[in-house]
């Protein structure tokens, strides 16, 4: 995060940090629910709708440094099962933690005297604006990693028939009767033989089995 972002105070996943008051120690708790923003999960696989009631869990604690942030989102999930491409859905519980520091604080929680110009080093980090952090970053990554990458919708999932697409779990017996290729060609030929004797048996002159009786 830049350390001179300009955070919006009516953004739901903005915290405002001031009633901590940069005292260590301090502590605050917060429940909240609101609307899933877009695109929270693993694009094309699975993740929580956007505007999907998203319940978060807070624990806000001033330690010198910073504030540190502990928390849990929960929400359900949707997506479509990796195996047989039905949709699903899944309860969702991403747990996080961050430490969002002052930006005039160091490593230690002491105050520089100086700003430091290494930007390597601070976009690695979440700063507190103007006493808000935003929760957003740390949100996205903690449901990533909660969520599965191959969602199925049981974990014995047969999937599908690769010949014909039927769906395995709901017919246990389905089955196909396997051709072996070499015969194949030889079937065909027998069964072209088989009805060319036919054929002929049913062109004999009448009386010609009677004659051969006598």
């Amino acid at each position: 995060m830049a350390l001179n972002a300009r955070l919006d105070h009516r953004n739901p996943l903005v915290f405002d940090t001031h009633e901590l008051g940069r005292r260590p120690g301090a502590l605050q708790r917060l429940n909240r629910t609101i609307d899933a923003p877009r695109d929270l999960g693993v694009a094309g696989v699975i993740g929580v709708p956007e505007g999907a009631p998203l319940e978060l869990e807070l624990r806000l604690e001033s330690v010198m440094e910073g504030v540190l942030v502990t928390g849990t989102a929960r929400a359900k999930a949707e997506g479509e099962c990796v195996r047989c491409l039905e949709p699903l859905e899944q309860q969702l519980e991403a747990d996080f933690q961050e430490m969002f520091s002052y930006p005039d604080a160091d490593d230690r929680g002491r105050v520089k005297a100086e700003p430091a110009d290494d930007a390597e080093e601070d976009e690695d980090r979440l700063f507190v604006e103007d006493g808000l952090i935003d929760l957003e970053p740390v949100l996205r990554d903690a449901v990533v990693l909660a969520l599965p990458m191959q969602p199925v919708c049981q974990e014995d999932c047969q999937g599908l028939c690769s010949e014909c697409g039927v769906r395995l779990s709901d017919d246990p017996d389905h089955h196909h009767d396997a051709v072996d290729i070499r015969w194949a060609a030889l079937q065909g030929l027998a069964g072209s033989l088989e009805d060319g004797e036919k054929d002929e048996m049913s062109g004999a002159e009448p009386g010609v089995d009677e004659k051969q009786e006598k």
